[in-house]
């Protein structure tokens, strides 16, 4: 072959894509990613968080169960939209197709970097508490955390039915270690004395609702939104199963039951965590706690319990990291599909991994990890997720009104109400988060801004190439 032929071959490869995305998935793994990137090690940082915003027993398992139905009710309309337009790249599919380039260009380019972002802060998770089974390894988290996510980007490498394996492990794993922790916060110390006179009264005005406070909680609505908008973060990551829809077998089928199976799971599992820990641990305690399930756990197994601490927050991270490793290619390859990137990240390998993508992405995770630049990253990715739920949410009603032929194989329960209701709320949170860090809104309003003539240049030089 001559060296013309072997170019010409080359770029064959990447122009015509005869190789695309393998349908390989079942409901297993949709299922199981949603657990693996939604269950994380912040729940444990969390759960002392919002107590200590809300120190109100009743009011912060009231704020989880709500996150639970503000999900449910996101997971509704991504049904609709997943089977309605099955194509790999997550949110920005229908928002492209019901608001143009510019706005898909925005929610797709939000959506990836927060995978970026949240990678590489899981893998610091990691190493972080690599120290605490190993303090020597304290000086070296770095170091670290860039082998751990470069272990696990090559794992996936060889195909996504290994990577798909290592997250349902991963997932069962996790689950079943958090049911154990959960167990033993309930059953392994007697229950602590007026925990629950004290949470139930909470209900009724005059009566105690702050615990072993003794008095009710003068609460502002700041307090109230700083919570709920850690709740909301938790939850994060609950639509992964949207990322992989032309991988699986029965995606029509398997996709809108595993979102609504993996959240009422995540949903219990939050809720029933935080009620063992308010039950083992008084309120004021959990409140100057980075991490109470630790003072749970000491409890019990004594200076024990913070190696098992450590081990159980590094399974969470390390499961979670693996989801966004698998989710975060898959976005830059549907982009790439419709324009909005390189082609070139568009080539999958034989094991059914879009590896130039992977590369791409462990490229910008390690220089995240270095700079540490992704803690400003991970903040502004707040906002910009916020305003792209937004454009999700209302995708379904542009194209409702724009295609009302368009095949829909599940069809959004309560509508036109309930995703309305969820269009709120979405709107109501992006507010409540501009109010409480407007820096954020302003840097967001600027990448919407950078976005839109972006986008109309793409559209036009599309235009012209037919």
């Amino acid at each position: 072959m001559t060296m013309g032929g072997a170019v010409a071959k080359a770029d064959g490869l990447l122009s015509s894509q005869p190789r695309g995305l393998q349908k390989r998935l079942g409901f297993a793994f949709a299922a199981a990613i949603g657990l693996g990137a939604v269950i994380g090690a912040g729940l444990m940082r969390t759960s002392g968080s919002v107590i200590d915003e809300v120190p109100l027993a009743w009011l912060v398992i009231l704020l989880w169960a709500l996150g639970g139905v503000h999900v449910m009710l996101a997971a509704n309309v991504a049904s609709e939209l997943v089977t309605s337009i099955p194509k790999a790249g997550g949110i920005f599919v229908p928002v492209r197709a019901a608001f143009g380039d510019s706005m898909g260009l925005l929610s797709g380019w939000a959506s990836y970097l927060a995978y970026v972002a949240a990678g590489a802060s899981l893998a610091i998770v990691c190493a972080d508490f690599s120290a605490v089974i190993f303090p020597p390894l304290a000086d070296y988290s770095i170091g670290i955390a860039t082998s751990l996510i470069v272990i696990l980007f090559g794992f996936n490498w060889l195909g996504v039915r290994e990577g798909a394996a290592l997250q349902t492990a991963g997932s069962a794993i996790k689950f079943a270690l958090l049911v154990i922790v959960i167990a033993i916060a309930f059953f392994a110390e007697p229950p602590r004395p007026g925990f629950w006179p004290g949470f139930w009264p909470g209900f009724w005005p005059g009566f105690s609702s702050a615990g072993t406070h003794g008095g009710t909680a003068a609460l502002g609505a700041f307090a109230v939104i700083a919570a709920y908008q850690m709740i909301y973060g938790a939850y994060a990551g609950w639509d992964s199963a949207i990322n992989f829809v032309e991988e699986d077998e029965n995606a029509l089928t398997n996709i809108p039951r595993a979102l609504a199976l993996s959240i009422l799971a995540i949903s219990a599992v939050y809720v029933l965590f935080n009620l063992g820990i308010m039950k083992a641990l008084d309120l004021d305690a959990i409140r100057t706690s980075d991490l109470p399930v630790a003072l749970v756990l000491a409890n019990i197994f004594g200076p024990a319990g913070a190696i098992a601490v450590a081990v159980l927050a590094i399974v969470m991270a390390s499961t979670s990291l693996n989801a966004n490793i698998m989710g975060g290619p898959r976005i830059l390859y549907g982009m790439a599909r419709d324009g909005l990137f390189l082609r070139s990240t568009m080539r999958v390998n034989a094991g059914g991994t879009p590896d130039i993508a992977f590369a791409m992405t462990l490229a910008l995770s390690v220089l995240l990890i270095f700079s540490g630049g992704f803690e400003f990253v991970f903040r502004l990715m707040g906002a910009l997720i916020i305003f792209s739920f937004i454009l999700y949410d209302a995708s379904l009603f542009g194209l409702r009104w724009k295609q009302p032929d368009l095949p829909r194989p599940f069809r959004a329960i309560g509508y036109p109400f309930l995703p309305a209701l969820l269009l709120l709320i979405d709107g109501s949170l992006l507010i409540a988060f501009i109010a409480a860090d407007p820096m954020s809104g302003a840097y967001m309003a600027a990448l919407i801004a950078t976005c839109i003539p972006v986008g109309i240049l793409l559209h036009r030089r599309r235009k012209a190439g037919n």
